[in-house]
């Protein structure tokens, strides 16, 4: 799946009416377009490839070149405008719809080979059992030796209705086993997961794009979560780079009171013009709110922190988010292909541009945020509704710092891939002696994670590292399992309860190691006290309304 590079790209997609024809199909078809720079435009780049064709070393692919060509072009504009292929714009169309075609499964790459990590709910995969760590070996008779992980799922996207026959390895079982799989719709929610995490508080995790159904989503988690006991909220937009402007704003109308305002897009006139948006329910949702964020943290995940935080509405808790405030429109292509430009900027409610600059410095640097002077390139000083300071030209600065360690970065390095095999095993009943950890069904995804779902001790440890001594194809370091010990036994829960009921639930588990997360707990009293704050204004100035009456 390309999401994760769209996210990067595009970000921020805001609905534009057109009036006439399409702005796309102005060198596509019969129009007014200055036939003599046509000419032009259509000769230069015809001849380059046809030099490059007949005279580069090696073979040429001219749909690649194409579009190398065309995004290098938009690229020299900002880093956000893209152009995407017929088959990446159909793909990209399908992700906005929040879906997909395909089996429906979570597979990814480790120890070089690829594996199921979850299938999804109801999808072909989980209705053909299958499960946690069958090894991917084969599709439509091919073998998948040496292939990606996004090779193998290039294979299984495909269109729906259409089959795909694929070949597994499954621990104790001695023959591998064969599925032919219908392709089918698979939902794509914004909210991987949600839950009740103790004491009213409830964790909503949004870190998926924004999409067609996140509001509906957010909605329904919101009331799901009431019903439980909810009296405050951890709202999760780590890692979150963005999606639809409509869908963010409906979000934050959420939170906020009728007439404050959301975001305000402005562009070139006559093309992009300003519009403003304000929230509109008059009893929006009061309990008190904590906002995560981190690098991750884009543009209309942007929109949501800016305005929560400049109307003083949540507490913001982890890291300086992107930093995008371009928007961009949609523009199909006659041949089946699109492209995104930028067509303007948003601004949060106290009027802060929060665009990173990108003048003067590659594409990856941009992205990476290599060379940024400080935690973020301040520009502007703006207030929020109380008077607290705030600034624009550098992402959303958290009013909480916390970052992430570098140990815990190392701890993945190093663990990741011995964890996964060890856990592939354990939840095979191939470890004697821990058959309670054997799960021998497809994962159940409607579980509630228990505190005592598969808890992970010191002898679960101690098998770990008989484990590696016997498989010395695996590269780790058993002599310091003791210094990592807690993050282990939590790591290797997680891959457990991934087979039992699924990633989105599994995700549950590593909050418990999550300083970012923990720290918003301890933040709730501070918004507790925001949210009294904003009662006790609106109380005063309806109050003083009245007298003036």
């Amino acid at each position: 799946m390309r999401r994760r590079y769209w996210l990067l790209t595009l970000a921020l997609i805001a609905p534009m009416a057109f009036a006439g024809a399409h702005p796309a199909q102005r060198f596509s078809g019969q129009d007014d377009a200055d036939p003599a720079l046509r000419k032009k435009i259509g000769d230069d780049f015809a001849s380059a490839l046809l030099v490059a064709k007949d005279n580069y070393a090696g073979q040429t692919d001219l749909e690649k070149l194409t579009t190398a060509s065309i995004n290098g072009m938009l690229h020299t504009l900002d880093p956000h405008s893209s152009y995407f292929d017929r088959k990446a714009w159909e793909e990209f169309q399908n992700e906005q719809l929040s879906r997909y075609s395909g089996i429906g499964s979570f597979i990814n790459q480790r120890n070089g080979k690829v594996f199921i990590i979850s299938p999804f709910q109801g999808t072909p995969a989980w209705r053909g059992d299958v499960r946690y760590g069958d090894q991917i070996i084969g599709i439509d008779g091919k073998s998948t030796e040496g292939w990606t992980s996004r090779q193998v799922s290039d294979k299984l996207i495909g269109p729906e209705g259409t089959q795909v026959t694929v070949k597994f390895l499954r621990l104790g079982t001695p023959q591998p086993i064969e599925r032919k799989f219908g392709r089918e719709s698979v939902p794509l929610n914004s909210i991987s997961n949600y839950a009740m995490v103790g004491n009213g508080v409830g964790y909503i995790n949004l870190d998926r794009a924004w999409q067609t159904t996140t509001a509906q989503e957010m909605q329904r988690a919101v009331e799901d979560l009431q019903k439980q006991g909810l009296t405050s909220l951890i709202l999760d937009l780590r890692k979150n780079g963005g999606g639809l402007v409509e869908q963010a704003k409906k979000v934050a109308n959420m939170f906020l009171y009728r007439g404050q305002k959301i975001v305000s897009l402005r562009g070139r006139p006559g093309v992009f013009p300003t519009r403003e948006s304000v929230a509109e329910r008059t009893n929006p949702e009061e309990f008190p709110l904590v906002l995560l964020i981190d690098r991750g943290t884009a543009s209309a995940s942007e929109i949501v922190a800016g305005a929560l935080q400049d109307h003083d509405r949540a507490v913001i808790v982890g890291e300086n988010s992107f930093g995008k405030g371009l928007v961009q429109n949609v523009f199909p292509l006659s041949d089946g292909s699109g492209m995104i430009l930028t067509a303007g900027h948003f601004y949060t409610p106290s009027g802060r541009l929060i665009q990173r600059d990108y003048a003067n410095r590659s594409f990856y640097d941009y992205y990476l945020k290599r060379g940024d002077q400080g935690p973020a390139q301040h520009t502007e000083q703006k207030h929020t509704d109380s008077g607290r300071p705030v600034y624009g030209g550098g992402g959303i600065d958290p009013d909480v710092a916390v970052k992430i360690s570098a140990r815990e970065f190392e701890l993945q390095r190093v663990w990741i891939d011995p964890v996964f095999e060890f856990a592939r095993y354990l939840v095979a009943g191939q470890i004697p002696g821990f058959s309670e950890f054997k799960v021998d069904h497809t994962a159940d995804h409607n579980h509630r994670l228990g505190q005592n779902d598969y808890l992970i001790n010191d002898k679960i440890l101690g098998a770990f590292k008989d484990f590696l001594r016997e498989h010395k194809d695996i590269k780790a370091d058993v002599a310091r399992i003791d210094k990592d010990a807690e993050w282990l036994k939590i790591q290797i829960r997680y891959e457990v309860v991934t087979s039992a009921y699924g990633l989105d639930v599994a995700r549950q588990v590593l909050l418990a190691d999550d300083a970012q997360f923990q720290r918003g707990l301890a933040e709730l009293p501070r918004a507790k006290a925001q949210m009294d704050d904003i009662r006790k204004l609106r109380a005063s100035s309806r109050g003083g309304d009245a007298r003036r009456n």
